[in-house]
C-alpha cells in the first residue's frame, strides 16, 4: 500500500494536450464544484451549460468533456496544472471570465462555502487575476442569480 502510494506520488503529473485547455478548463470548474465535499446536480448541470457555451458543444459533448475532467480532477494531485494550461492559452483580459464561470459553479448550489471561496482565491492567483478583479466577478454573477 505504502508503495503504490509513494509510485503514484512520482508520477510524471498526466499531461494535457494543447487543445485540451478546455479539459483543463472543465477539471478546474469541477475541483470548485467538489471543493466543499458535495457535487451537487445545479453544478453538475452549471458546469455543463458553461462547456456548451463556451465552446459550442452539444449537450452530449459537453457531458462527456465533464465526464472526462471529473476523472482527470480525481487524479490531478494539484490545482497548477489545470490553471496553467488555462493561463498559457487563455488573454488575460479573458480571464475574468474564466473566473466568473468558476464562480457560477461555486455558487449555483446557493451556497458559498469556505472551501469554495478559498480555492477560488488560489486559482484567481495563480491566474494572474487580482482579488479585486475576483470579487468583481463574484458579484456580477450573484447579480445575475
Amino acid at each position: 500500500m505504502f508503495a503504490d502510494l509513494l509510485r503514484r506520488l512520482t508520477l510524471p503529473a498526466p499531461a494535457l494536450a494543447e487543445p485540451d485547455q478546455r479539459l483543463a478548463l472543465a477539471a478546474l470548474l469541477v475541483r470548485v464544484a467538489r471543493a466543499d465535499g458535495r457535487f451537487a446536480p445545479a453544478e453538475a448541470e452549471r458546469i455543463d451549460r458553461i462547456l456548451a457555451r463556451r465552446y459550442g458543444l452539444s449537450p452530449e459533448a459537453a457531458l462527456r468533456l465533464r465526464a472526462e475532467a471529473e476523472t482527470l480532477e480525481a487524479e490531478a494531485p494539484d490545482t497548477v496544472r489545470f490553471t496553467r494550461a488555462i493561463k498559457e492559452a487563455v488573454p488575460y483580459e479573458d480571464r475574468e471570465g474564466v473566473i466568473e464561470a468558476l464562480w457560477s459553479v461555486a455558487l449555483a448550489d446557493g451556497v458559498r462555502d469556505a472551501e469554495e471561496t478559498g480555492l477560488m482565491r488560489l486559482v484567481a492567483n495563480l491566474l494572474g487575476v487580482s482579488d479585486r478583479d475576483s470579487a468583481l466577478a463574484r458579484q456580477r454573477v450573484e447579480a445575475r442569480e
